[in-house]
């Protein structure tokens, strides 16, 4: 899940030994590799970034409906990572016992649909505006209930009109390229998309358990990286849109160039959470400022940057969160010392408001 990995350069030193008999690929140049590992770096920051700011957006709609979103306790964050290991353990089985070509076909149609509706979600609006003004637009209402009287209950309530469709039916089409091509662009479409969703819409409500999660999420990804072949193993086997990748003999190859580079979604989506919490925190503060934000998207940037160096200096996969949680968590939190923040850092809480009506309503 959170793993960085030069999927062909960490065998450069094998290929330069058989590329010469026709047994191994070209190492990828050094400019290959800049543009690889530069384009890696863009890709894993701009979620962050534009997933973040929907997140405010997110947490005030739900403020405003008085929801309550699903927010992770202590307790969850200091068992994610074992659910984790378990899962990830419990996936290597599988491609170690079944037939690796029937899990990849099963896992490809099943993220066909959830990188359509994922996709849709991020570039809806953007082709919705494309189309203002000189579509005939429509709108329609899908009701799906069970039951009469007071049992009569929704089952399905989805209101969309015909731009909508429009934009699903555009997300389809690139779900149909991955299908049919496996190609890297359709793959990153959906991986971007994915990462967005992820920063925007998961949650963690207080900066004390983004540090449990981290912590925990920097221990497994240290020892399943190096401590064991799981996570490798499982990163290059699992056709799915999970990474994103690039090719490091794009120049010599074009579109069709296949030594990648590839960075798991988790190393992007876990900080990203964390620094999405940052931000709402710097608004909840009303300074003009998003110190912390900044704090903690820097920080992602020099942790990133500095896997991306080791990883082609040792030419070996490794554990970016290594390198990305203690940036993220260091940085931040020594901004906010030297502020004189740290209290109210460690009290923020999302929707608190929300959280201490229900615990009055327990009480009477």
């Amino acid at each position: 899940m959170a793993e960085t990995v030069p999927e062909q350069s960490v065998l450069n030193d094998t290929e330069n030994a058989t590329a010469g008999n026709g047994t191994g690929k070209i190492p990828a140049t050094p400019e290959g590799m800049a543009i690889a590992y530069g384009s890696l770096f863009l890709m894993a920051v701009l979620p962050i970034f534009i997933g973040s700011f929907r997140s405010v957006t997110y947490h005030k709609e739900q403020k405003d409906s008085g929801e309550k979103p699903d927010t992770m306790s202590h307790k969850d964050a200091a068992m994610f990572p074992l659910i984790a290991s378990c899962a990830l353990f419990g996936i290597y089985l599988v491609f170690q016992i079944f037939s690796k070509e029937h899990i990849n076909l099963l896992l490809t149609a099943y993220f066909f649909f959830l990188g359509v509706l994922a996709l849709t979600h991020i570039a809806g609006p953007f082709i919705s505006k494309l189309l203002a003004g000189a579509f005939p637009n429509q709108d329609y209402h899908l009701l799906l209930t069970q039951g009469k009287g007071e049992k009569k209950e929704d089952l399905v309530n989805y209101e969309f009109d015909r731009r909508d469709m429009v934009s699903l039916l555009v997300c389809g089409v690139i779900g149909v390229w991955y299908l049919w091509k496996k190609h890297w662009i359709a793959n990153n479409l959906f991986g971007l998309a994915f990462s967005i969703n992820g920063v925007e819409l998961l949650s963690l409500n207080r900066v004390s358990t983004g540090c449990i999660l981290l912590g925990g999420l920097f221990v497994y990804d240290i020892f399943w990286v190096f401590g064991t072949n799981v996570m490798v193993t499982v990163a290059k086997s699992f056709e799915a849109p999970i990474k994103l990748v690039f090719p490091q003999d794009l120049l010599e190859h074009g579109l069709s160039a296949d030594n990648f580079a590839m960075l798991g979604l988790g190393d992007i989506v876990i900080p990203g959470i964390f620094i999405a919490l940052l931000l709402r925190f710097d608004l909840s503060l009303k300074r003009q400022s998003k110190l912390y934000f900044y704090a903690g998207f820097v920080a992602y940037c020099l942790g990133l940057g500095t896997t991306i160096f080791i990883m082609h200096f040792f030419k070996h996969a490794q554990p970016a969160l290594l390198y990305l949680v203690p940036a993220c968590l260091g940085l931040p939190t020594f901004v906010a010392l030297i502020k004189g923040d740290i209290k109210a850092m460690f009290n923020y809480e999302d929707h608190a408001e929300v959280s201490a009506k229900e615990e009055s309503q327990k009480d009477k």
